[in-house]
């Protein structure tokens, strides 16, 4: 497989050097450039830390910046960052007001953040949310219970509006563990995901075949099928996520319906948009007008090809928060 860099070893360090470089008005180096950082951060403010493996880019370095993250830290390709690097995140962002970590829910993710909380309890006041937004997983062999998708991304940007706005710690947390019962993803692989150093795909399609369920590191999903049209795509993505949605609904969830079409990075704008006006259709035919919607390229598996749809459920404030103003290198309105 053929990329653009020049050894894997340095393919993440490289990479995060031109991000600073292009965005260096909103995001710094930390210290020994462990992480990426808001350029300026705000005193009083609650420190909103965040990372996982490279290669899901934008998502965490590009979500640094004024609404959502303070700091993300990175691990080599699907691999977790270590402790220390989330250590030194937190002693350096942290302005008085304590720290939340923002975990998608995989092994080592959550192992190494808690890990971090551990290790900087004596000087941080440190809470943590884990994103579960996964409709395709209960217990899996990689994550306990749900698995991150790119509800995260949704996570991130309401409870970084609402330390923008001034919101303590324990509230941050109530809200993230709200926003786990609101918000339901579901992708689908057309072809599986290279990894440097690796010429192998994580899994192999056949040219009539796609995965159904997967997750951002290239595990196999829920079944194999045949490849079809993009409506029966949407429809099968579509009646898991609405049958998790109406049994949060039964248990009195009530919200208005955001839309968000995410690509793998292996996706182009044409087909995602397409996928987004179908998707649209399907949800408001089954009773659930979607009032925002967002496409794009936000949480990737690489360069897989395939996409992953998300409706949230949002309260009125949560709404307000969603479209509160944000300026990320990958995230800005």
């Amino acid at each position: 497989m053929k990329r653009i860099m020049n050894a894997p070893e340095s393919f993440v360090a490289e990479s995060l050097a031109g991000l600073v470089r292009a965005h260096e008005a909103l995001v710094a180096f930390g210290s020994d450039r462990k992480f990426v950082r808001r350029r300026h951060l705000t005193p009083g403010k609650v420190a909103l830390i965040a990372g996982g493996g490279a290669g899901h880019e934008p998502m965490h370095s590009g979500f640094v910046g004024r609404g959502m993250l303070d700091a993300a830290c990175t691990g080599h390709v699907f691999t977790s960052p270590t402790p220390d690097q989330i250590v030194a995140a937190m002693d350096e962002t942290d302005t008085g007001a304590g720290c939340l970590l923002i975990v998608k829910n995989f092994d080592g993710d959550v192992m190494n953040f808690e890990m971090a909380a551990e290790m900087a309890s004596g000087r941080h006041a440190i809470e943590m949310v884990v994103v579960e937004d996964d409709a395709a997983t209960g217990a899996g062999v990689r994550s306990r219970g749900r698995r991150g998708m790119a509800g995260t991304m949704i996570v991130e940007k309401l409870i970084g509006a609402a330390a923008e706005r001034g919101a303590g710690l324990a509230d941050l947390r109530a809200l993230g563990e709200n926003l786990n019962r609101r918000i339901r993803s579901m992708g689908v692989a057309l072809r599986g995901v290279t990894v440097p150093n690796n010429p192998r795909e994580t899994f192999s399609l056949g040219p009539d075949e796609m995965e159904i369920g997967i997750g951002i590191h290239g595990e196999p999903g829920l079944q194999r099928a045949r490849f079809t049209s993009a409506d029966e795509i949407v429809r099968v993505l579509g009646e898991r996520i609405l049958a998790e949605i109406r049994a949060e609904m039964a248990l009195g969830v009530r919200g208005r319906p955001l839309l968000l079409v995410n690509g793998f990075g292996g996706t182009p704008p044409i087909e995602l948009y397409l996928a987004q006006g179908i998707a649209h259709r399907f949800f408001e035919e089954n009773g659930i007008m979607p009032e925002r919607s967002l496409t794009g390229t936000f949480v990737t598996s690489l360069d897989m090809a395939g996409m992953s749809i998300t409706l949230a459920l949002l309260d009125d404030a949560q709404v307000e928060l969603w479209t509160a103003p944000v300026e990320t290198p990958g995230l800005r309105w």
